[in-house]
């Protein structure tokens, strides 16, 4: 009903302004030397997630830089929430929009509707898969999902047998770290069994405890994030076995539980720096100045040694 209320209102000042295609002078993005009282749309997946409670960090530390207003909505991984969310914050009149998808299917149908207000859109981690997005600021995830295949076959050999535990189906990061992982994985090891657990923790330690049981000689996990991860090896260690567990992303937990000695490697990522390049992105966009469509932040894996 908001989405519909506020397409309707976008289609009456058109015709209230000589049936113009422009935008209503309340959703045109400030330009050029008219910076002032920026105001940022920063729509999260889920801050259930210290990965993207990092990533928000990083946003809100690099607009306070700029003097810019950030407003902050959390979707809880719910898309049609998440899409309420953003046409919420279109309704308050945000000169920008950056939106981390919960879903990058569902989330287009609200891009297209920025593009029509002309209010510009800016994706992190996750692309949209629809309407126009200014830019994509994540890590190369496609290049993450092989450097994690890579180190398993380092790690254990040729045709070691492998669980991996998927994130979010729909998701863009889930498609590109699950296509990494298979260049190499197809070519080099044996995935035994894979499933989604929703870049989730608990949904990590309920599937895996699954798969170990129709895969009790599984030599290696990985896991699309570290929390499911994290997950995975609560419900192997209560299993008795040491079976090394690969995640993704370099969040805190993951960092210190690689110290203890429990996990593995995790494919680190940057998220602060993620929503910091997204703000540099968005204020290069409102001043009229082009950015490139994909920004990427550099990756690195980690482990104990």
């Amino acid at each position: 009903m908001k989405k519909l209320t506020l397409l309707l209102a976008a289609f009456l000042l058109v015709l209230t302004t000589g049936c113009s295609l422009e935008p209503p002078s309340w959703a045109k993005p400030k330009t050029g030397g008219d910076l002032n009282d920026i105001t940022i749309g920063l729509s999260i997946s889920t801050l259930n997630n210290p990965f993207f409670v990092s990533l928000k960090d990083g946003v809100v530390a690099e607009a306070n830089k700029h003097n810019m207003e950030t407003i902050v909505v959390d979707a809880q991984n719910d898309s049609a929430k998440q899409s309420n969310d953003v046409d919420d914050l279109m309704q308050k009149g945000v000169d920008v929009l950056l939106i981390n998808p919960a879903d990058s299917a569902a989330i287009s149908t609200v891009v297209q509707s920025a593009n029509t207000l002309g209010i510009p859109v800016i994706t992190l981690d996750r692309s949209a898969d629809q309407g126009k997005v200014e830019a994509l600021v994540a890590s190369d995830n496609v290049k993450g999902g092989r450097m994690a295949a890579e180190y398993i076959e380092q790690l254990l050999g040729k045709d070691a047998k492998v669980i991996e535990l998927e994130g979010t189906a729909g998701a863009s990061a889930t498609r590109e770290r699950g296509q990494g992982f298979h260049e190499v994985a197809d070519e080099s090891l044996n995935v035994v069994a894979k499933q989604t657990a929703d870049f989730d923790r608990t949904k990590g330690l309920n599937v895996m405890e699954n798969l170990m049981q129709a895969n009790p000689d599984v030599q290696a996990v990985f896991a699309h994030n570290d929390e499911m991860a994290l997950g995975a090896i609560e419900a192997i260690q209560s299993s008795g076995k040491d079976v090394p567990v690969i995640g993704f992303d370099g969040n805190e937990d993951a960092l210190k539980s690689i110290e203890a000695g429990k996990l593995t490697a995790t494919v680190a990522q940057q998220p602060e720096l993620i929503g910091q390049l997204a703000v540099q992105a968005a204020y290069d966009v409102l001043q009229g100045k082009a950015v490139e469509q994909n920004i990427a932040a550099p990756l690195k894996l980690v482990t104990k040694e």
